[in-house]
């Protein structure tokens, strides 16, 4: 029904091609030449008939043209990876990647009208089954065939959404459609977080062993001498023709391996969650992927064991790492569950390793996960909402307060219903009634790691 209703409404609006500005115009030159004809006022019959062919004039030159730019082919591709940019978040830009460039724009476009591209579709806040309708829209100046539009997301998250091109005069009388409407659906990555410290201390992560085979003998059948070697394995023919030590090593080279155990616990209202719910979701992805690059930076030959509700994989290479980063920003809560203990001896468990676990406020079972694993070592990297006083029905504006223990008030980041207005969003006004009795986590165990604090705002 949905469906049906929304692809009636796309067909009305390729049909209907009158802007606000052109049907005031037709009904009043009409009432005025109507009421000039009966009071024979000559002036009023003047004015009204020129005001309507002005208005017929621009009707067919509009409809001409569109029919000429009938196959104009636009494409508009977004850049990748395309990050969200939010303006009243505190955390650092990321919209850098440059905009969003449309081109073949180059049809022949009549006097007094100018090519326009809009941008429809609807935008999912953290792969929340909920979406937000988006609408955004540039013109191609006269003369050139590519133009800038200005598309960006307070959040990360998934969009789908449709471009066309509409021809429309300068007075805003008519908007018509022309060239051939292009789908896209990107992800929307999640804005840098906060810049703070933390240990991460990857030597900790568990290490195994791997056979490495070779024919090639010359590259792995002998190596230049390490410190360290054992003397009997030195090769003492080869050393002296080239005049360097060179060390025999096994065809089958164990090599060792630093795995990385990583949860990533999207735990929460799978259903109806509230702006600030997502947001800190949202936060958690954030520092997840700020986390992920830091241990990659410090050593490239780790191998990550990333575990979220969907399922569990290991990330190897820098490939791998940006096809999670795409995957992670379209992850949704999902329902709380009960989580088995890794059997022992499983091949991906890490089990000697330290464990780091991502998660937010929303996730109830989080201290019964913490709570069967606590003869393990374990970093927590929590978000939360700050302290405040109950949540009045309606989102607004709240100062900064001590925390409970009389520390001064944390730094946190802050989403705005008002943000997705700005960018040319429809906010689901759900977003203004959290859901009441919603479960919360508020204290966790003293565990090292980090807490961030995030929180939406009217």
């Amino acid at each position: 029904m949905n469906a049906s209703r929304a692809g009636g409404l796309s067909r009305f609006r390729e049909v209907f091609v009158f802007g606000p500005s052109g049907c005031a115009a037709l009904v009043l030159s009409l009432v005025v030449l109507v009421r000039s004809l009966a009071a024979r006022n000559a002036y009023e019959i003047v004015l009204a008939l020129t005001v309507f062919c002005v208005w017929a004039a621009l009707f067919l030159a509009g409809s001409w043209g569109a029919r000429r730019l009938a196959a104009l082919e636009p494409l508009w591709k977004p850049p990748s990876p395309f990050t969200a940019d939010p303006p009243r978040s505190n955390a650092p830009s990321a919209h850098t990647a440059g905009p969003t460039l449309v081109t073949g724009l180059d049809g022949r476009v009549p006097w007094f009208f100018r090519l326009h591209f809009v941008v429809r579709g609807r935008f999912f806040p953290a792969g929340n089954s909920r979406g937000c309708p988006v609408w955004a829209e540039t013109s191609a100046p006269r003369g050139s065939g590519t133009a800038r539009l200005d598309l960006s997301f307070p959040m990360s998250g998934v969009f789908e959404g449709e471009g066309s091109c509409r021809l429309r005069d300068i007075l805003g009388f008519f908007s018509f459609p022309c060239g051939l409407p292009r789908r896209r659906s990107f992800p929307v990555r999640s804005a840098p977080c906060l810049q703070k410290p933390f240990r991460v201390d990857a030597r900790s992560g568990a290490e195994d062993r791997r056979n490495k085979n070779t024919a090639d003998e010359e590259r792995y059948y002998m190596r230049e001498y390490a410190p360290g070697d054992r003397f009997r394995d030195i090769n003492w023919k080869s050393s002296d023709r080239i005049d360097t030590l060179i060390t025999r090593i096994s065809p089958d080279n164990q090599e060792k391996i630093s795995r990385i155990e990583v949860y990533f616990r999207n735990y929460g209202p799978s259903g109806r969650a509230s702006l600030e719910d997502l947001w800190m979701l949202d936060r958690a992805g954030a520092r997840l992927a700020q986390f992920l690059r830091s241990v990659r930076e410090e050593q490239s030959s780790y191998v990550f064991n990333i575990r979220t509700s969907r399922d569990s994989r290991e990330i190897a290479g820098q490939d791998e790492l940006d096809g999670f980063l795409e995957e992670l920003a379209a992850l949704p809560f999902a329902p709380p569950r009960n989580e088995d203990l890794p059997a022992e001896g499983q091949a991906l468990s890490a089990s000697s390793g330290e464990l780091y676990v991502f998660s937010t406020a929303c996730d109830t079972g989080l201290s019964s996960f913490l709570l069967a694993r606590q003869e393990k070592a374990v970093s927590l990297f929590f978000v939360r909402p700050p302290a405040r006083s109950p949540a009045p029905p309606v989102l607004q504006s709240v100062p900064k307060q001590a925390e409970p223990d009389g520390s001064p008030a944390p730094e946190s980041e802050k989403i705005s219903v008002r943000d997705f207005a700005a960018m040319g969003f429809v906010p689901d006004p759900l977003w203004l009634f959290p859901p009441k009795n919603h479960a919360r986590v508020l204290g966790v165990p003293a565990l090292p790691g980090l807490v961030d604090y995030a929180e939406a705002v009217l």
